[in-house]
């Protein structure tokens, strides 16, 4: 998710098109609204960075007040919307969000939380529970083995994306399967407009190794 910060470029050129849009007027209109909401929801803005982006941007524009009158209930339910989404989230994810997965951070675009559900010392499977905040995903990566191995991916609440290289993506849902087979390169990770998690199972294998490789690009994930 972006920062405040770091949404005012993409804010600049979403204020330039509605410019033109609008005959060079920068005046905020109900259909603007509409695009407004929108190009959040697509930028994975949190409700904080949302509100702030409309209280010092887009709230100061002429024609504001009346298409507060006009939308309030769709306003209502866009600000208020984002927070019940993720409570709604945090009670279906019954294995628990775990704590920020700074081991791993540097392999994730976004924050990603580990709940590990067994003491991986004491068991030759390590399952874990992962949760990922909307637009979160893992690099590209692949469990390598010489016989064995690979990883198998429970999904558990939210909506998520699992990719293999050279495939369509797939959508994930809660209740669905991943097998995820040695040796082959993929990610996987949540919606741009959802929280996501599942269980994560690392399969017994010979030589296991998992390697890391790219970013899964913005303008790669923003296709799906």
């Amino acid at each position: 998710a972006k920062t405040y910060s770091e949404s005012q470029k993409p804010l600049k050129v979403f204020l330039g098109e509605e410019c033109e849009l609008n005959a060079g007027k920068k005046e905020l209109s109900t259909d603007m609204w509409e695009r407004f909401t929108e190009f959040c929801k697509n930028n994975s803005f949190t409700r904080n960075v949302t509100i702030q982006i409309f209280s010092q941007t887009i709230a100061t524009l002429p024609g504001v007040k009346k298409v507060r009158e006009r939308t309030a209930e769709g306003q209502k339910t866009f600000f208020v919307g984002i927070g019940e989404r993720k409570i709604n989230f945090e009670k279906e994810n019954i294995f628990g969000k775990g704590n920020p997965n700074d081991a791993f951070a540097q392999y994730f675009i976004g924050n990603s939380f580990l709940n590990p559900l067994v003491d991986f010392e004491d068991n030759l499977l390590f399952i874990a529970n992962v949760t990922f905040e909307p637009g979160c995903r893992n690099n590209w990566h692949i469990h390598h083995a010489e016989s064995g191995g690979g990883q198998i991916l429970l999904c558990i609440a939210g909506k998520g994306w699992y990719q293999e290289e050279g495939c369509y993506p797939v959508e994930l849902k809660p209740g669905m399967l991943v097998e995820i087979k040695p040796n082959v390169k993929h990610w996987h990770g949540a919606q741009k407009d959802s929280w996501f998690s599942h269980i994560a199972i690392e399969v017994e294998g010979v030589n296991t190794s998992n390697e890391w490789l790219e970013e899964v690009s913005d303008e790669h994930y923003n296709e799906l």
